[in-house]
C-alpha cells in the first residue's frame, strides 16, 4: 500500500503527517515542542522546485510506503494521479492500493502565513515562529487525521485508489 499526504506546499502539514505516520513523532494528541517540529525531516525545507514531486518519507511498520506532494492551488493534481494509477492498474497489472490524504483542512492561519513568509518571501525570522505556532495549534488534528487515514487504508474497498479530502479532526 502507498499513502500520499497532500496539501498546498507539501512541506508543513504533510511533513508532520508523514512523521506521525512513520512514528517519528510521539503517538499522541499532545502538543509538540518547537524542537520536535523543527526536527521533522522535510518541515519547511522544500522549495518551489519541489511542487508536484512525490517526496518519499519512508516505510511504515507494515511496510507501506509514505509520500507527500505539494499541489499548489491545483485541485486537479490528485484526480490526475488517480487516473494515471487506474490506467496502470487496468493495462499494466499494477495492483497497489493507494490512499491520498489531504492535510489542508488541518492548517491554521498561523501556519499559512508562516509558510508565506518563510517559503514565499524567504523571511524566516517572521515565518518560522509562525510555522511553529501553527504546527503546535494543529498537531493534534494532524495526528487524528493520520490515524483515520491509516484506519481507512486497512479497510477493504472495491477500488484500489482512495482520495480522502478530510475535515478538521476534533
Amino acid at each position: 500500500m502507498i499513502y500520499i499526504y497532500n496539501d498546498y506546499g507539501g512541506t508543513h502539514s504533510t511533513a508532520l503527517a508523514a512523521a506521525y505516520h512513520l512514528k517519528q513523532l510521539p503517538q499522541s494528541e499532545r502538543t509538540l515542542t518547537s524542537e520536535e517540529i523543527l526536527n521533522v525531516k522535510y518541515f519547511n525545507k522544500l522549495t518551489k522546485k519541489d511542487f508536484g514531486k512525490l517526496i518519499f518519507h519512508g516505510n511504515d511498520e507494515d511496510g507501506n510506503s509514505v509520500y507527500s506532494i505539494g499541489r499548489k492551488r491545483n485541485k486537479l493534481v490528485v484526480p490526475a494521479l488517480k487516473e494515471l494509477i487506474l490506467l496502470l492498474q487496468k493495462n499494466y497489472n499494477f495492483n497497489e492500493k493507494i490512499v491520498f490524504s489531504n492535510t489542508s483542512p488541518t492548517v491554521p492561519l498561523a501556519m499559512t502565513f508562516g509558510g508565506f513568509f518563510s517559503r514565499g518571501l524567504k523571511i524566516d525570522s517572521i515565518g518560522v515562529p509562525l510555522l511553529v505556532k501553527g504546527a503546535k495549534q494543529c498537531c493534534d488534528n494532524i495526528y487524528r487525521l493520520v490515524e483515520n487515514t491509516k484506519n481507512i487504508g486497512k479497510t477493504p474497498f472495491k477500488e484500489n485508489v482512495i482520495i480522502l479530502e478530510n475535515k478538521m479532526y476534533k
